[in-house]
């Protein structure tokens, strides 16, 4: 073997060694970088016992993905390897179409690898492609977060994703396939100027040349990826010396959340919107920069479908009934990706927020100290227009709750993954 592609399969051996993998499924489109990794990781498969699997993912946004998905299966199978095409066909129309395309790609590849016993599915993204990320990122006039590094590892549904080549150029992979005479398919919205990615990719060749390279543009990203893991160091260590979890809710001390750096409250006001709203939504910069001054100094707040309201000394961060009103579900199944109520008599009875007139049933409500804010919000159990239960609003009558109480994975989270 050649230095270099001894390197690459150097390289990946010890990412599966580094994780203990000996199941993994390779991503693959067709494009140059996912049939290399593909080809190496056949290579590994062979000489290591490691059990390799091909997956493709077919949007349905063109009409020659199906014919490719073709290709790609065979190509799998000439190499002794087993391949699944999973599709796509949740394409509104709305918002990014790359962004909305890759979250989709992931989710259906991280579903599919847990009920396939997959340990972790394998990415082919490169230097390359980390350099990309942060171009986009200095045009967004991003902050540490939007410049860090995509890491090697992270988490969807419960699978593992990695990415073994990051170290590795598209040219290098390029190399390799020449090398091995195998051919890839050119992707034509890799030559589509309308997608953002595609533009900065093009204008690399021109700030090589600055000095702006991609090994050099991959450090920055290393870099900010360090300065993120100390922010985020900071304010895990701030959050447990101020923050407490009640009913779900996130109490943050008042006097000390003002006097945090302002990037360090940023992070934690996010973190503790993330937790009561349950990531569904991250809010942009500027929203949460006029709610952060607003928060600091006892005012009242709106950030992500959350409300901040002053109690005595401490802020809470509790989830705004509008965004909850309209959410049905039946017992035993997830309400607002927070809540699962489950009680004595289930039949015909709906989960669903208490809401002014549920807070009217329950009298003792005050007793629990939450504010009538948070209590609007608060999941319970309807039959037609009567009040069943209301666990959280002193009025359980049978039922029982799992919820968001966990200090400790509260904190956690605060770390960015």
């Amino acid at each position: 073997m050649s230095p270099p592609e001894d390197d690459l399969l150097s390289t990946l051996n010890t990412c599966l060694s580094a994780h203990g993998l000996d199941h993994v499924a390779v991503a693959v489109s067709g494009g140059g970088d996912s049939v290399a990794l593909l080809h190496l990781a056949s290579r590994l498969a062979a000489a290591q016992n490691v059990q390799v699997q091909a997956v493709t993912v077919d949007h349905g946004l063109r009409s020659e993905a199906a014919d490719e998905a073709r290709q790609v299966a065979q190509r799998a199978t000439d190499w002794g390897l087993k391949h699944t095409t999973l599709n796509w066909a949740g394409w509104t129309g709305a918002g990014n179409l790359q962004a909305e395309a890759r979250r989709a790609r992931y989710a259906l590849m991280a579903d599919w690898a847990r009920g396939h016993g997959v340990q972790a599915v394998l990415l082919a993204h490169t230097a390359d492609d980390q350099a990309e990320t942060v171009l986009m990122g200095l045009a967004r006039a991003s902050g540490v977060d939007g410049l860090s590094a995509m890491p090697e590892m992270r988490e969807v549904n419960g699978s593992c994703l990695l990415r073994p080549l990051l170290r590795h150029s598209r040219q290098e992979l390029r190399a390799y396939l020449e090398a091995h005479g195998v051919g890839w398919i050119e992707d034509p919205s890799n030559q589509d100027i309308r997608f953002e990615r595609i533009r900065m990719r093009q204008a690399k060749s021109a700030l090589d040349e600055l000095g702006l390279s991609a090994p050099a543009l991959s450090q920055v990203a290393q870099n900010m990826a360090q300065a993120q893991a100390a922010l985020d160091f900071h304010t895990q260590a701030s959050a447990r010396a101020i923050c407490q979890l009640d009913a779900g809710d996130v109490l943050i001390t008042l006097d000390s959340f003002a006097a945090l750096p302002q990037e360090t409250a940023r992070r934690l006001l996010l973190g503790a919107v993330a937790w009561v709203n349950g990531g569904s939504e991250r809010p942009r910069r500027q929203p949460t920069l006029m709610t952060l001054t607003a928060a600091q100094q006892g005012r009242p707040a709106q950030l992500g479908g959350c409300r901040i309201v002053k109690q005595r000394n401490r802020m809470r961060v509790c989830r705004e009934h509008h965004a909850v009103r309209d959410l049905r579900t039946q017992p035993g199944e997830l309400w607002d990706n927070r809540w699962r109520l489950s009680g004595p008599d289930e039949d015909g009875v709906t989960i669903a927020a208490l809401g002014e007139q549920g807070v009217l049933q329950c009298p003792n409500w005050r007793e629990t100290g939450r504010p009538h804010v948070a209590m609007l919000a608060a999941p319970a159990v309807w039959r037609g227009s009567d009040l069943v239960a209301a666990p959280l609003a002193g009025m359980a009558n049978g039922w029982r709750f799992e919820g968001p109480m966990d200090e400790e994975e509260f904190f956690e989270t605060l770390l960015s993954h």
